[in-house]
């Protein structure tokens, strides 16, 4: 197998493309600030990752940048710590202000060259608009958990995805899902029978930060440590 086999990479945005789990930690200081324990980064990222896990599945319709307000709530219910319903709400606008990762854009830019690029998110369209302003290009389609009504690993989004790339004369066959969470994507992209990338971000770290533990790694048929590897990896052939 090789990268040249495929047509269309779908991607998931936020750990992958979205340096996240910085956006997070950042979205999260006024409540950190607010807390009367020591708590590591991982500790933080791996409660948030609780929680909004647990979130998506008792509110699936619910739009992303208003169930992270619960999150955080539910967060800083956990530590101990009194909230207003402002702070809640500032923190799922936050969204907004999460960084791409320094590699993200030039990777995007070159693979765009040689791919349809897709995006298949947990995230509302509102926040994903000010995301894709920082990679810096036009996706040729866009599928997020708002147009869906259910959030990643559902088995839903990747029908979704799938039924509509269908319609756009794009065949599984030549998809590689290129993603770094193995709980939300390269799980159900295996039960989906896509080809799937994984873009191991936390290569330099131990455990899954702000993604759910997903049991016993799935297998994946590509994996680097960045999207410029990946797109390294596809210059040399």
């Amino acid at each position: 197998m090789r990268l040249q086999d495929f047509d269309t990479l779908t991607f998931d945005c936020y750990g992958t493309l979205i340096d996240w789990e910085t956006g997070i930690f950042n979205g999260l200081r006024p409540l950190l600030d607010k807390v009367q324990r020591t708590l590591s980064r991982d500790d933080v990222l791996e409660a948030h990752a609780r929680h909004e896990s647990g979130q998506q599945k008792y509110t699936p319709g619910m739009r992303y940048r208003d169930l992270l307000p619960i999150v955080y709530k539910r967060m800083a219910e956990e530590w101990g710590c009194p909230v207003t319903v402002e702070e809640c709400a500032a923190y799922g606008r936050s969204v907004r202000d999460w960084p791409a990762f320094p590699d993200s854009a030039e990777a995007l830019r070159y693979l765009k060259q040689h791919y349809k690029l897709v995006i298949l998110s947990n995230v509302d369209n509102d926040s994903f608009a000010h995301s894709q302003a920082k990679l810096g290009i036009t996706f040729d389609a866009v599928f997020t958990a708002e147009d869906i009504g259910s959030y990643k690993p559902s088995m839903r989004n990747f029908d979704y995805m799938l039924e509509k790339l269908a319609t756009m004369g794009v065949r599984k066959d030549r998809i590689l899902h290129t993603a770094e969470s193995m709980f939300h994507d390269h799980r159900p992209a295996k039960d989906a029978g896509l080809a799937s990338c994984w873009i191991y971000r936390r290569h330099a770290q131990e455990g899954f930060g702000a993604t759910m533990h997903p049991g016993t790694l799935p297998p994946y048929d590509f994996r680097f440590n960045s999207m410029g590897d990946l797109a390294g990896a596809h210059r040399g052939g």
